[in-house]
C-alpha cells in the first residue's frame, strides 16, 4: 500500500469494525472493573452502562467538557445526534482508537485511549465542532472550541479538516489554525503549531498529507503543503513546502538527504519512526 493510503471500507465492514472494538472496550471495562473494585463505578457510567460506542463516547465527552453554563445533557445530546447520525464521524472515532492502540507504546487498551487520552477526546470533539461549523452554527462551534482548549490544553478551529487514524500523541499545546487540513494516518506530537504568519484572512494554514510524522514542537506556518509521508523533525520551523517522503529538520528547516528518500514504503506517520534518518546524513555525535 501506498505511502499514507487509507482503505476506505464499506458501511457494513465499518459497521463490523466499530462492533469489534466496542466489544474489546466493553471486555477491557469489565476486567479493570474486577482488578480495581475502586474504578468499578466509574468504569460502569462511562463504558458498561452503555449499548454503543457512540453512546459512551457521548457521555464521556459530555462530562468532560461540561460547565456551569455548558450542561452535560445538552452536550451529550449534541454529540450523541452528531455520532449517531454520522457514520464518518463514527468511523474516524475507530479508526483513531486503532492509531493510538498500535502507535502508542504507552497505550495499553481501547478503553485506556477512550477515557484517558485527551488528543483522542480533543479530535472527535473537534469532528462535531467542524460539523456545527459547516452548518453554520458558528457560536457553538467556537463555544465548543473553547472549552475543548480550557479542558485538554489543545487549540483546534472548528474550520479545520481532520481526517481519520490520527494521533495526537501527548498532545499538550497543539494548535490548528481555521484553514488547516490533516490528512488521513497522520501522527504528530505535543507542543505542534499549524498556524498563519500575519493577520491576513483566507487560506492560510498548513496542508498536511497522509502518513504524516510531525514531531514535538514542530511549528509549520502559512499556506504550505507537506508531502504525503514526509517527516518533521522535532522543533523545526517549516516555512516553505516539504515533498512527499523527504525529511525537513532544523529551524528554518531543511530538507534533509539520504538513504531513507528511497523508503517508498514507508509511512512515518504510522511506524512513528523520529530518528532513524539521521545515520544517513549526520555525522552527529555527543
Amino acid at each position: 500500500m501506498p505511502v499514507g493510503e487509507s482503505r476506505h471500507p464499506s458501511q457494513s465492514d465499518a459497521a463490523d469494525e466499530a462492533q469489534w472494538v466496542w466489544a474489546e472496550i466493553k471486555a477491557e471495562a469489565r476486567r479493570d472493573a474486577e482488578s480495581e473494585p475502586a474504578l468499578a463505578s466509574y468504569l460502569y457510567s462511562t463504558i458498561l452502562s452503555h449499548s454503543s460506542l457512540d453512546r459512551s463516547l457521548s457521555f464521556h465527552l459530555g462530562n468532560k467538557l461540561c460547565s456551569s453554563t455548558l450542561l452535560s445533557t445538552l452536550l451529550y445530546d449534541l454529540f450523541l445526534n452528531a455520532f449517531s447520525g454520522d457514520p464518518d464521524l463514527r468511523s474516524a472515532a475507530v479508526a483513531d482508537l486503532r492509531a493510538a492502540r498500535s502507535r502508542d507504546p504507552a497505550c495499553v487498551s481501547f478503553s485506556h485511549c477512550l477515557l484517558n487520552y485527551k488528543g483522542f477526546l480533543a479530535c472527535q470533539a473537534q469532528r462535531v465542532s467542524h460539523k456545527l461549523w459547516t452548518q453554520s452554527r458558528k457560536p457553538l462551534a467556537l463555544a465548543l472550541q473553547s472549552r475543548i482548549s480550557d479542558v485538554f490544553a489543545i487549540d483546534i478551529h472548528p474550520g479545520a479538516k481532520l481526517g481519520k487514524g490520527i494521533l495526537f500523541d501527548h498532545a499538550t499545546g497543539v494548535v490548528v489554525g481555521e484553514t488547516a487540513v490533516i490528512g488521513d494516518n497522520v501522527s504528530m506530537l505535543h507542543h505542534v503549531t499549524l498556524g498563519g504568519t500575519g493577520k491576513a484572512g483566507g487560506d492560510r494554514h498548513p496542508k498536511i498529507g497522509d502518513g504524516v510524522l510531525i514531531g514535538a514542537g514542530a511549528t509549520i506556518l502559512g499556506n504550505v503543503k507537506i508531502g504525503a509521508g514526509a517527516k518533521i523533525g522535532a522543533g523545526s520551523v517549516v516555512l516553505i513546502e516539504v515533498p512527499p517522503r523527504a525529511t525537513a529538520v532544523g529551524n528554518p528547516a531543511r530538507v534533509v538527504e539520504g538513504k531513507e528518500a528511497s523508503k517508498l514504503d514507508e509511512c512515518p506517520g504510522m511506524s512513528m519512526d523520529h530518528t532513524s534518518f539521521i545515520s544517513d546524513w549526520s555525522d552527529y555525535t555527543i
